[in-house]
């Protein structure tokens, strides 16, 4: 296992290189993999045009026999494992539990992605109720995988990643969008009703909604969506680079959309629109939809070899912690259980606790990140996921 992934990692060494001559040699041993793969997938169903197959062999033209064990090994050469992450989320000094995450590996793999798998991560930050954020972890990543596994890359090779950026905003513009119509019907009783059949169960519906800060990462690329005030940020050689930017209220250009609407900023305990909602956009927030979007912004950024870590946190991190002193607890974190040769492990389901005898470097960094927002008294849900890209 450690020799595929120090093969994978120089693999990803040379695509980031500057050897034009490496790249194009990596991609044509790519290609022949997937033919030689899509011949082996095609023998194993027992026979082609009435030729039997052995059991575990398949036969390819011109290649001679290869066995299943082969077309595995070869398969975990051209994908990548999925990325180690920990994920931590707690209630924290509030007395309802708003917040929510989700994380699903190998997502799916769409042809934009050179069919590829991607891997989706999100953290939803709830306000006015559970109600929306409950939605979007149940639902954006269903959204998210519909619309990427819809976009078709006419002619040519795929990207691969994020070669055609328009059709990746597109995909990732509509995910939020349907999401947004999907929460806007949302009703108490646990019913979707249509727009024009909205269940009025519960005036507070209307004051509900949730931030939405989402990644879906490649191989290549790590593409970041926001829509609130949680954030995104990305550890690379150490230093913190900001991937979303938060969504306030008195941010200049936010305050320039919402009075071009017709809204107000007021300011009650903070900046608010109309005086209720302290942040600029949100899925969600019927009353306020004339001036709340849900349209998110969107960061599509290039992986590189110094990238270490992408923290994912609701505000009731950033509330106490900067981006920067994040960066450095999470760095200096995982050098430290590198150093004492910490065997890395995926988690097997949100929240929880994956399998082996010790947490992996992810999870203690997030760990690490609840307890010192707890530590500097944070007053609201606190949620953080930590992906280690290495």
């Amino acid at each position: 296992m450690k020799r595929v992934y120090g093969s994978l990692k120089s693999m990803m060494v040379g695509e980031n290189g500057d050897d034009s001559t490496a790249k194009c040699r990596e991609r044509r041993r790519r290609r022949m993999a997937m033919r030689r793969i899509a011949a082996v997938s095609s023998g194993a169903s027992g026979s082609v045009m009435g030729e039997e197959k052995p059991n575990g062999v398949a036969k390819t033209r011109g290649d001679g026999p290869v066995s299943a064990n082969t077309a595995a090994a070869i398969m975990s050469l051209i994908m990548p494992p999925p990325p180690v992450y920990g994920v931590l989320s707690v209630i924290g000094r509030q007395r309802e539990m708003e917040d929510h995450v989700s994380v699903r590996l190998n997502l799916c793999g769409p042809e934009i992605n050179g069919f590829r798998p991607v891997h989706f991560f999100g953290v939803f930050d709830g306000h006015g109720g559970r109600h929306v954020s409950a939605l979007c972890k149940e639902q954006m990543h269903v959204f998210m995988e519909e619309e990427l596994m819809r976009v078709t890359v006419d002619g040519g090779e795929s990207s691969g990643g994020g070669g055609d950026v328009e059709r990746w905003r597109l995909a990732i513009n509509r995910s939020f969008q349907r999401m947004d119509e999907m929460a806007l019907r949302l009703c108490l009783c646990g019913a979707v009703g249509s727009s024009s059949n909205i269940c009025r169960c519960s005036p507070k519906l209307s004051f509900m909604g949730s931030t939405a800060v989402v990644s879906v990462v490649t191989n290549e690329y790590i593409f970041v969506a926001n829509c609130g005030d949680s954030r995104a940020v990305l550890c690379r050689n150490g230093r913190a680079i900001p991937l979303s930017v938060d969504h306030k209220p008195n941010r200049e250009d936010e305050r320039a959309r919402i009075e071009g609407c017709g809204g107000r900023i007021i300011f009650s305990n903070g900046a608010r629109v109309e005086g209720i909602l302290a942040m600029s956009r949100a899925i969600g927030d019927r009353l306020l939809k004339q001036w709340v979007t849900s349209e998110p912004e969107i960061s599509i950024t290039k992986r590189e070899v110094g990238d270490e870590c992408l923290i994912l946190g609701s505000d009731g991190l950033w509330d106490v912690l900067s981006s920067e002193l994040a960066c450095n607890i999470v760095h200096e974190c995982l050098q430290e259980n590198r150093s004492s040769n910490v065997e890395p492990r995926t988690e097997t389901h949100e929240g929880g606790n994956g399998e082996g005898p010790c947490p992996s470097r992810s999870e203690s960094a997030a760990t690490l990140l609840v307890r010192l927002a707890l530590g500097r008294r944070s007053t609201d849900n606190i949620s953080v996921i930590v992906i280690d890209l290495r």
